[in-house]
């Protein structure tokens, strides 16, 4: 199953990247990098605290009429959440390749609205507990699912020159975890540059 959706996302990119080629100049690629603040929402009535994190990666910009255009990206994403009671705090960091496919609007020149579907592959984590005392690695391991799907929306701006400031918000759909439906929720503020 997981080929499955890396084969689909490779073909869209591919897609994209030959018909930009037909659009002289309608087509840019950039590396972009920012902040997470992430958290878990769980049975979507209660929020875990939020974790702090980054995310890295490539993009391709491709316009498909004058306010318009589809970026596809690749990212590394530090996610996760944290859990503050009385007995401690329990955190649990999920790394993850994220791959969004970004539907930009530009209603005016250098502003830009962005929505799209992402999916993203765990590829590590790891937990710790805090008692006030030590802090150690926990015995208790949540094996997260491998697969993650959600939608992003955003906004930002972008100059002439190819420099991106934007800010999005994940929306996990796929539960982490097969008991409680915890689901990813992740705030970005990011930076790009186009090469």
């Amino acid at each position: 199953m997981k080929k499955i959706y890396i084969t689909i996302a490779l073909l869209i990119t591919s897609v994209i990247s030959l018909s930009a080629q037909d659009r002289k100049n309608k087509a840019t690629a950039g590396i972009k990098g920012g902040y997470n603040l992430s958290s878990v929402s769980f049975d979507g009535t209660s929020e875990t605290s939020k974790l702090h994190g980054f995310h890295v990666g490539i993009y391709g910009e491709s316009y498909i009429g004058k306010y318009l255009s589809i970026q596809p990206e690749i990212l590394y994403s530090q996610q996760g959440y944290k859990i503050v009671d009385d007995s401690g705090t329990y955190t649990q960091k999920l790394d993850y390749i994220n791959i969004p496919l970004m539907l930009k609007l530009y209603p005016v020149k250098s502003f830009f609205l962005e929505a799209g579907p992402q999916i993203g592959f765990s590829i590590s984590h790891k937990e710790t507990f805090d008692s006030g005392f030590i802090l150690y690695d926990t015995s208790e391991e949540f094996e997260p699912n491998n697969f993650d799907w959600g939608v992003n929306l955003g906004a930002g701006f972008k100059s002439d020159a190819g420099v991106s400031l934007g800010a999005r918000y994940h929306i996990g759909q796929s539960d982490i975890y097969d008991e409680d439906k915890p689901k990813n929720r992740v705030w970005q503020i990011y930076l790009g540059f186009e090469f």
